[in-house]
């Protein structure tokens, strides 16, 4: 296994293979389709979505427990932490990530959302939320619980496309994806119960850290696992040409199903208060470009190359919204105001984060 790591180096490899495929690029698209099937289903067939939803096991959705894992585990397998090892030898840019991703990024998050969503906008949400364990809960507070899930959810395996279409480093890129998908298995429970708590959203420790555990762990494990074994037998070429090319559409796929269960849950808010999406989506937004230009600030601060200044930046922006969906389908359900915010999150990714790759690619020259 190690020699084929030598025969194809990591890094010239992403650059060779690196690109948007096709449900990659028009993702955005892919979603808005899903969001009118699933209104359409939940008017034609009402019952359906929430039978599926309550095929449950300690609050755990049985079907959308499949969807998830196959959603995480095309992310998980891509990553080689024998490259976390490299990391050691320029540590700068990789503390830069994780001090904007863990310090900076969730608590700007609580407070964007909250300025907008629990007051700016307050008064054109709709107003309560049943949850699932009978107690009433404001509706925005669900709103809010949804981007601080976000928000503690650095960095999805999309971002090393983003990181190669800015012309960053790859080999940073791909250490990052490993070290945070490492670190939510010990951050991510702790710091959003206690975010939760703050926005007064009940919070089930168990269930925050059962979902950390099925949803990060279990992919994680099954994924390590599986690339050692595959590169193994097959070699490293064909574990990137064909395993990976054919397996990351599933990913996709997962997702679409996903969104299509949620929306044909959440129709009849859609249909009524059709403002909803838009506000969501404008903290979300500024959230994205503020963290975005804080980190590509302190690159600059910190006299970093623009090869790692610009995936610094993009990693700190993106958000690893497939743990944040899995997170709050757990915690609120999967029609709850939490999981709705999450799939904007979703909308808003792709056009975002490739007008903010622009950006990058136009101020280059600021960076030596």
């Amino acid at each position: 296994m190690l020699q084929n790591h030598r025969e194809e180096p990591m890094e010239r490899v992403i650059h060779e293979e690196r690109k948007l495929s096709f449900f990659e690029k028009y993702l955005t698209i892919w979603v808005i389709v899903c969001i009118g099937i699933g209104i359409l289903l939940g008017k034609l067939f009402p019952r359906l979505a929430t039978t599926l939803d309550n095929l449950s096991i300690y609050q755990v959705s049985l079907p959308i427990a499949v969807c998830l894992f196959f959603m995480m585990y095309p992310i998980m397998v891509k990553i080689d932490f024998a490259e976390v090892i490299k990391a050691g030898k320029t540590p700068k840019p990789v503390l830069l990530t994780l001090f904007v991703n863990w310090c900076i990024k969730p608590f700007m998050m609580l407070a964007i959302a909250t300025l907008f969503l629990g007051g700016i906008f307050k008064s054109w949400l709709p107003g309560f939320e049943i949850m699932r364990d009978g107690s009433q809960v404001e509706l925005y507070r669900s709103y809010i619980s949804g981007c601080i899930l976000l928000g503690i959810a650095p960095c999805t395996a999309m971002v090393l496309i983003w990181g190669h279409l800015s012309k960053g480093n790859d080999g940073h890129t791909l250490v990052m994806v490993a070290i945070n998908s490492f670190t939510m298995l010990f951050l991510y429970a702790p710091l959003g119960g206690w975010l939760l708590g703050i926005n007064k959203m009940p919070i089930p420790w168990q269930t925050i850290v059962l979902s950390v555990v099925i949803y990060v762990g279990l992919p994680l494990l099954l994924g390590y696992q599986s690339r050692k074994w595959v590169i193994a037998k097959k070699g490293f070429k064909w574990f990137e040409e064909k395993f990976i090319h054919y397996l990351t559409p599933v990913s996709i796929f997962a997702l679409l199903i996903t969104l299509i269960l949620l929306f044909s849950l959440k129709g009849d808010l859609i249909i009524n208060y059709p403002q909803v999406i838009f506000l969501i989506a404008i903290p979300l937004l500024i959230q994205t470009c503020l963290i975005f230009v804080l980190a590509y600030v302190l690159a600059k601060w910190l006299k970093l190359g623009y090869r790692d200044a610009a995936p610094s930046a993009l990693i700190g922006a993106s958000n690893h919204f497939e743990v944040a969906i899995a997170t709050s389908t757990i915690l609120f359900g999967l029609s709850s105001g939490a999981s709705l915010a999450t799939v904007v999150g979703v909308l808003i990714e792709v056009p975002v984060m490739l007008m903010l790759v622009r950006v990058c690619l136009k101020t280059k020259q600021w960076f030596k």
